[in-house]
């Protein structure tokens, strides 16, 4: 167990001592959890997974080089990028050393599924992603919701009040998905741009620049050899929007809506995880589709737990939370999406009072 899991959650302004209400038992948690076999490395499952999506990926190449020049080669589009995608998912998976018990096993399985495969570099995204999982929906701290094209927080908001920016704010939530179909072209992009920073400080990054430029340009050569310009500029629009919708509309609804932790409220690691985490209702379809990260509150608990285990890990986590007066958040698909949009359209209503949402106001009421 973390010595997160054992912070209080009293606000850093307060000069009081921790209350024991506040006092996160997660260490039964992760007992009774690991005494499932939960944590235990899903070998043959993954070897199953990284098979039958790289067979689906050269399926597809052989279907694209039989129908020639053809616009039912637009249908094959569509599927690559959902094949690139869960290889985005496999990337995800080995990063967080799901995998394999070598760290180096999963290391080079990530960056080989993530670099070669779907053209994103590892460790950029790795260094993002820790960033988010140890302050997810952390006021100035969590890289999933700072300044970009959408405005997260209230904070951004004001800034964005005149001209385009300010009719644009008012209608994100509307154009936030439709935006997602440009989020492939931009993770190719930040990735070539980390590879190429000398600065960063990122284990094989030549090699990593290598394999994104390299399967970008083969990928694009193949394209021009066997199509005319417009189908071959169309399937590549299309395999580039699907990849980036995909992976998009997997990911936002696990935090987005949820409440933001200001910089100055402390919280222990249970309630700083699960409080600002969205589960979304599976079934086998949605669980592939969205690589698992559905079940997002037991992920972020349980970052290297496998993804074939996360469902089964479920009630554990949902009878700890209900014991330990902790919200457990879980909506359908669609109630999901309703809700990001709702939030995005309306997030500068709550530049108001930062301090206005659940969570602050547990901590005020002593209701926790």
């Amino acid at each position: 167990m973390t010595q997160e899991a054992q912070i209080d959650t009293v606000p850093r302004e307060r000069d009081t001592a921790p209350d024991e209400r506040y006092v996160s038992h997660f260490t039964d948690l992760v007992q009774e959890v690991k005494a499932s076999g939960l944590l235990e490395r899903a070998h043959i499952y993954y070897w199953l997974q990284i098979g039958a999506h790289v067979g689906a990926f050269f399926a597809i190449w052989a279907g694209f080089f039989w129908l020639g020049n053809s616009w039912f080669q637009l249908i094959l589009a569509g599927a690559l990028g959902v094949i690139v995608t869960q290889f985005g998912f496999l990337g995800h998976d080995a990063a967080h050393r799901q995998m394999f018990n070598s760290a180096a096993w999963n290391a080079w399985t990530a960056r080989i599924l993530a670099g070669a495969f779907a053209g994103l570099s590892f460790a950029w995204w790795r260094a993002k992603h820790n960033m988010h999982h140890k302050g997810p929906n952390l006021a100035g701290y969590d890289p999933d919701i700072g300044p970009g094209a959408i405005a997260f927080t209230p904070e951004i908001v004001a800034q964005r009040q005149n001209g385009f920016a300010g009719w644009f704010v008012k209608r994100q939530g509307w154009l936030f998905f439709p935006l997602l179909t440009l989020e492939g072209l931009n993770l190719h992009a930040e990735s070539i741009r980390a590879a190429r920073d000398k600065e960063a400080n990122q284990p094989w990054r030549r090699l990593e620049l290598f394999l994104v430029v390299a399967r970008l340009g083969a990928y694009v050569a193949i394209l021009l050899a066997f199509l005319p310009l417009g189908k071959a500029l169309c399937f590549f629009a299309i395999q580039m929007a699907v990849f980036g919708f995909c992976l998009g509309a997997s990911f936002a609804p696990a935090h987005k809506g949820m409440p933001i932790i200001p910089p100055e409220m402390k919280l222990d690691f249970l309630r700083r995880q699960v409080m600002v985490s969205r589960n979304v209702r599976g079934n086998p379809v949605v669980d592939w589709a969205m690589g698992g990260l559905n079940y997002q509150i037991e992920h972020h608990l349980f970052p290297n737990m496998p993804r074939c285990n996360l469902k089964k890990a479920q009630p554990y986590v949902r009878a700890h939370c209900e014991a330990e007066g902790v919200d457990y958040m879980e909506v359908g698909l669609f109630h999901s999406y309703a809700i990001v949009v709702d939030y995005l359209n309306n997030v500068g209503l709550r530049a108001r009072d930062p301090f206005d949402c659940p969570l602050s106001a547990q901590l005020r009421d002593g209701s926790m």
